[in-house]
């Protein structure tokens, strides 16, 4: 190799930066260096509508904080796995995130069986992972680990709001339909002994295999046991296609429905005959804040339509992220976890904290009804009341009241 005079300059002149001036070139690489999200999520499969909230949430994210210069000066990349919502494929795709992309930050997991599959790996791959979705309780409880936080409400948090909403009214007698898995049943247990101490009575309950399409055998049993009011704790297709059946049989002529789950995802097909049906908006786009009209309005230009629950939620945890970064200026896994906890952002939900002592973000939680709103070609949750997060979260580490 002919190595040239200017070569032979140019080289030591790059060589004596190095020795005289090594902060420089590391923030130089490190400006370069993006920040690097691993989303682990359902994009085939029972939970795929779900995953496409998700996905378009974080690719919104990542478009309109890169045009505004990135986080902290670097630019934000997403990396996206198939989980199919079954635990052990997500947590052999949550293991290629982190080792082939150096991944450390984990967002979208979707199904509570995934979650708590991942969380015993956290520490093993210096890995933190901020849940938007999963809803069961022991996450931020019994099966609390010190790199695992929730951004979005847990399900007894719903739950609990939910008992809150009905404390007043006549009705005794009350039915519960959920999935069979950890969410449903943590909630429906939650639901049902909130109930025994306002003096009213779950007279029956029935859980439902995930992926169920006919559900006319379980209405039989709804209708015999004729509740006052039907409590529902599903979500995704199962929710969809419970509730659009639910319409065909008229249930709700007989019984008032709450649903702890009131999705545009789930409510969008029932159309008008949707009117009315009342349960948790986890996330309203239509609540009144500068951070959400914001982000509404992005939303609304990339996509043509409203946000719904589970992109609010994403966005919700992208905001942490972002602030818990910025507040470390770095991406290091022990750096962020500490700049989250204790955290309080300004987010689409009003003021949020990620509680350091269990990782479970402080939220208000609110109940909203199907109503049509001017402007919307189909009915939407139009909030009627929002709960205080002192009267729906827990207390430190536990989930039920």
């Amino acid at each position: 190799m002919v190595i040239s005079r200017r070569n032979f300059l140019s080289t030591t002149v790059a060589a004596s930066a190095v020795l005289t001036c090594p902060g420089l070139v590391k923030s130089v690489f490190a400006a370069a260096e993006s920040i690097k999200i691993g989303v682990p999520t359902g994009i085939t499969g029972n939970w795929s509508a779900l995953g496409l909230q998700i996905q378009r949430a974080c690719k919104l994210f990542e478009k309109a904080t890169n045009a505004d210069g990135g986080i902290d000066g670097r630019q934000v990349q997403f990396f996206y796995e198939d989980t199919q919502g079954d635990p052990a494929t997500c947590v052999r795709k949550t293991s290629e995130l982190i080792e082939r992309n150096k991944i450390n930050l984990v967002t979208g997991i979707i199904s509570s069986p995934e979650s708590l599959a991942v969380m015993p790996r956290l520490e093993e791959w210096n890995a933190l992972y901020v849940a938007s979705v999963t809803g069961v309780g022991s996450i931020t409880a019994k099966n609390f680990v010190p790199n695992a936080f929730r951004s979005c409400s847990s399900g007894p948090m719903r739950a609990r709001t939910i008992a809150l909403w009905l404390a007043k009214g006549p009705e005794k007698r009350f039915f519960s339909i959920a999935q069979d898995y950890a969410w449903g049943k943590t909630s429906v247990e939650t639901f049902g002994k909130l109930l025994a101490g306002m003096n009213k009575e779950q007279i029956g309950s029935v859980l439902t295999p995930l992926g169920a399409k006919d559900y006319s055998s379980y209405i039989a049993k709804i209708r015999e046991a004729n509740p006052e009011v039907l409590y529902v704790a599903m979500s995704g297709d199962d929710a969809t296609a419970f509730l659009k059946q639910a319409a065909q049989y008229r249930l709700s002529d007989r019984m008032k429905i709450i649903t702890e789950v009131l999705d545009l995802l789930n409510t969008k097909p029932l159309g008008e005959v949707g009117l009315g049906l009342t349960g948790v908006s986890q996330y309203n786009f239509g609540y009144d804040t500068p951070k959400n009209a914001e982000f509404v309005k992005l939303f609304k230009a990339e996509y043509g339509d409203i946000p719904d629950t589970w992109e609010g939620e994403s966005w919700q945890a992208l905001q942490f992220l972002r602030e818990a970064i910025l507040r470390a200026k770095s991406t290091d896994t022990a750096a962020v976890r500490a700049a989250l906890e204790g955290l309080e952002i300004d987010s689409v939900k009003g003021k949020v904290t990620m509680r350091a002592c269990d990782h479970q973000a402080e939220q208000q939680v609110f109940m909203a009804t199907l109503e049509n709103q001017s402007g919307l070609p189909y009915p939407t949750p139009k909030i009627i009341q929002a709960f205080a997060s002192p009267d729906v979260v827990p207390e430190c580490r536990k989930d039920s009241y």
